[in-house]
């Protein structure tokens, strides 16, 4: 009994340091099989592969970023702007349903309502003999971006290494053995793809090339070619019409090449033919050694930025998934490193400089009829994806994102002008690889018109960090544009006079008191993007100097936007109207915009908005889909509850099915909707950053919201707005121990810690007054709330900080410690 005793107190324990021994390993016992959700994702940005690891016939699912279905399309609905009238008096006299169904008919598409992304085919790998096998093993080394397989038939050890090179444009396996000439196969590939042919050639190398399909009456005219070719080490190799085989060899390296003929949204004249073949030709000749050390330098100088250390437990020792079934009732701190460091691994994998960004599914994606097309939804999903990009030290794959958006404000101009007779740009709920900005899907999601607001924000958030004034110059016409879109959208409210978004909504949510319509004027989502656009509008026009009258408009405008509204159960409201339903349970608590990502609401500067939203949080409860889950971290963090974020990740790591009408996570550690949704992947990241940092509202507040179950840990080499890097932070016992910082720009640091600290070189002032003047940290001051009589509100009950600036220099690195009394 003491033995026992002892045991289980040992895999308690929970080791600070030791993270960084066991390596950020996603590790199995068995094959994925027949189940895609099992097998190991690989990427590159542009080239995306599932690695199943199965035995007798290895399986790896291959895509490529630019493979879309249709061609440069548009799908405005000229339609809406002769109804925008009739749709809008409908609104203000409360006839929410019936404009809906008017919505329907005049501002939906007509057209295509976006089209899907999809999969290139199949590489298949048949070994004979290999039935009875033993000692499996397989992983995916997320430190290096290569996945291995591994395992004994009789006395041979077969061991598979796949990987999406980020030096080189290809996919790559070798195959080894550890006896000679053992390696063995028939290779061919499969492809869902119905206008596309697979084909060998004298030089034994498999082909696929096709053109993607028609869809939704756009035609399909993107041409692509995926090229397989072997380089055997002993052996023999021959071919049939449709498959390689290989035969004897002591080892067999793997190319997979593929391209389209995509070069952007509206020109697809490219050569794919000579796109892939000059990739092959790339890598080709270079030796697997050579390839894999390029491959993994070139990855770990994104990945090697940040390392995190929540101490360990003998729970590491464990499989994956075995460690998912487990992770709400023993300790597995290092299963929040691993996910946190995976969600990093997925963006890198998925979204690199000049490709495409991620979408709802990545870059992977297996069925020719993905849910929701594996689209862009940009009433969350989209922007989700992005958020660990800045502060887990990623900027640079923000940019597929940033460069979509710039595209969003070409094409949205017209839809801006054609369905609202407005300038500047907008986009409803939904795009694609098209940059199509008409409304699809019903009115109930797609008439929502602050698609271009809310993604236009993530321009500036990018300015914000980095201080690149150039950027923003470049920035500033798509921040301009969105700003002048509800420059002449906005119209008054006849019965409160504010300026309201009408037809508007608080997306995929509808109350009883509008007869289940979604529309609505005025929603506070709505609102509080508004707030955002103009006032980062503003900000910009300032620091470049420009356009003073329009800034006047802006301001003039700014000051007659609806305030944010405390309902009679103590919510922050949904709606203009107090008409919330505490036991609501949706998915979409999209009025908490206001929270995170944005900055209005705050525990230290609006308490009683942050005590509403806290309301609203507790009332729509924690169980819901995987990406919803994965805001939830988010918006705790920022409410400064570590213990009930963390609650909200134990939800989210949990094998999906567990959670009775919600998402969870699947073996592989894909976010579960379910379906799979990668948006849970890094929201949830996201999430565990704002936990240990948060630079939104005017100050760096280091370890704003650490759960009991945290009290040691070590991060290095996050960012925080105004240029500063994390270069190190360390804590014990919730108390900090050690700060590094980097400051990259100059300026002041103003820092929340939960204790006393000194700076080891410089001048610190404690508790300084007044706003902070550096001005990457200047908050727009929100308007105070219309609170119901019938509220109650209580304040934050926050833990005492303490607050300093210190005097920065750019390139200067200061030491913080704990000041001993």
């Amino acid at each position: 009994m003491r033995l026992l005793f002892f045991v289980i107190l040992l895999q308690a324990i929970i080791i600070p340091g030791a993270a960084q021994q066991t390596g950020l390993r996603l590790w199995y016992n068995k094959p994925a099989g027949d189940t895609w959700e099992n097998a190991l994702p690989i990427g590159n940005g542009r080239l995306g592969a599932m690695v199943y690891g199965n035995v007798g016939k290895e399986t790896i699912q291959l895509n490529e970023h630019t493979v879309w279905s249709g061609s440069p399309n548009r799908n405005d609905n000229p339609g809406a702007l002769a109804s925008l009238p009739q749709i809008r008096q409908l609104i203000f006299d409360g006839k929410q349903k019936e404009a809906e169904k008017l919505a329907d008919q005049f501002i939906i598409s007509k057209k295509s309502h976006g089209q899907m992304f999809e999969p290139v085919g199949n590489l298949h790998l048949t070994f004979e003999g290999h039935a009875d096998y033993s000692d499996y093993y397989r992983e995916l080394d997320i430190e290096r971006a290569v996945s291995t397989t591994r395992y004994q038939v009789g006395e041979v050890t077969y061991t598979r290494e796949t990987f999406a090179s980020h030096a080189d444009p290809v996919v790559v396996m070798r195959l080894t053995a550890s006896q000679s000439k053992r390696i063995s196969f028939v290779a061919t590939l499969s492809t869902l793809q119905s206008k596309a042919k697979i084909t060998t050639s004298p030089k034994h190398e498999l082909s696929i090339y096709g053109t993607t399909s028609d869809h939704e009456g756009v035609e399909g005219k993107v041409k692509f070619l995926g090229l397989v070719r072997f380089k055997l080490e002993g052996g023999t190799v021959s071919s049939s019409d449709s498959s390689i085989v290989v035969k004897g060899a002591d080892a067999v390296t793997v190319y997979v090449s593929m391209a389209s003929n995509f070069n952007n949204y509206h020109d697809i004249t490219a050569n794919e033919k000579e796109r892939a073949v000059n990739a092959m030709e790339r890598a080709f000749p270079k030796s697997y050694e050579e390839v894999k050390k390029a491959h993994v330098k070139a990855y770990q100088k994104y990945f090697d930025r940040v390392k995190l250390d929540l101490g360990v437990t003998a729970a590491a020792k464990l499989p994956t998934d075995e460690r998912l079934k487990r992770f709400n009732t023993e300790p597995d701190p290092e299963l929040v490193t691993l996910y946190f460091q995976y969600g990093r691994y997925l963006l890198i994998s998925a979204s690199q400089p000049g490709g495409q960004p991620a979408n709802l599914q990545g870059i992977w994606n297996s069925r020719m009829r993905p849910p929701w097309d594996s689209k862009y939804t940009i009433n969350i999903n989209a922007e989700m994806n992005y958020w660990p990009a800045e502060k887990t030290n990623l900027s640079e794959l923000h940019e597929p994102f940033l460069k979509m958006v710039s595209e969003l404000a070409e094409t949205g101009q017209e839809t801006a002008r054609v369905m609202y007779g407005s300038r500047g740009w907008m986009a409803h709920h939904n795009t694609d690889i098209w940059r199509a900005t008409g409304a699809v899907d019903g009115a109930f999601w797609g008439a929502w018109t602050a698609g271009g607001g809310w993604t236009s924000q993530h321009l500036w958030e990018h300015y914000l960090y980095h201080g690149d004034k150039k950027f923003l110059e470049t920035a500033y016409p798509v921040l301009k544009g969105a700003a002048l879109f509800y420059v002449d959208f906005l119209v008054e409210d006849p019965r409160r006079h504010w300026l309201v978004v009408n037809p508007g909504m608080s997306p995929e949510n509808a109350p009883k008191a509008h007869e289940g319509s979604s529309l609505d004027a005025g929603t506070t989502m709505d609102n509080q993007i508004v707030f955002d656009v103009f006032s980062t509008a503003i900000r910009a026009a300032e620091i470049l100097d420009r356009d003073k009258s329009f800034v006047d408009t802006l301001r003039r405008m700014r000051d007659r936007l609806p305030p944010m509204h405390i309902g009679q159960h103590g919510q922050l409201q949904e709606w203009l109207d107090d008409i919330d339903d505490p036991n609501d349970k949706h998915r979409h608590i999209s009025h908490l915009y206001g929270l995170f990502p944005s900055n209005q609401i705050s525990p230290y500067r609006t308490p009683q908005l942050s005590s509403a939203a806290r309301n609203t949080l507790l009332q729509r409860g924690d169980i819901s889909t995987g990406w919803s889950m994965g805001w939830k971290v988010n918006w705790w963090a920022r409410m400064l509850d570590g213990n009930h974020a963390y609650k909200l990740i134990q939800n989210q790591l949990t094998p999906v099915g567990s959670n009775e009408g919600g998402g969870g996570t699947y073996n592989n550690l894909f976010d579960a909707h379910p379906p799979f949704q990668i948006d849970g992947n890094f929201g949830c990241t996201s999430g565990i950053a704002e936990m240990l940092v948060q630079s939104a509202t005017g100050e760096i507040h280091l370890l704003p919201a650490l759960p009991d179950v945290w009290r040691n840990g070590k991060v290095n080499g996050l960012l925080a707005r105004g240029g500063f890097e994390l270069v190190e932070l360390q804590w014990q016992d919730g108390k900090l121990v050690k700060a590094i910082i980097k400051s990259n720009l100059g300026g002041n640091l103003r820092i929340r810690v939960p204790n006393d600290v000194k700076l080891a070189k410089g001048s610190i002032v404690k508790q300084p007054p007044g706003e902070n003047q550096n001005p990457f940290f200047r908050v727009e001051q929100t308007p105070s709330p219309l609170i119901s009589a019938s509220a109650t509100v209580q304040l934050p009950q926050l833990s005492e900080t303490k607050l300093y600036d210190i005097d920065t220099r750019a390139g200067g690195v200061y030491v913080l410690t704990p000041e001993i009394k």
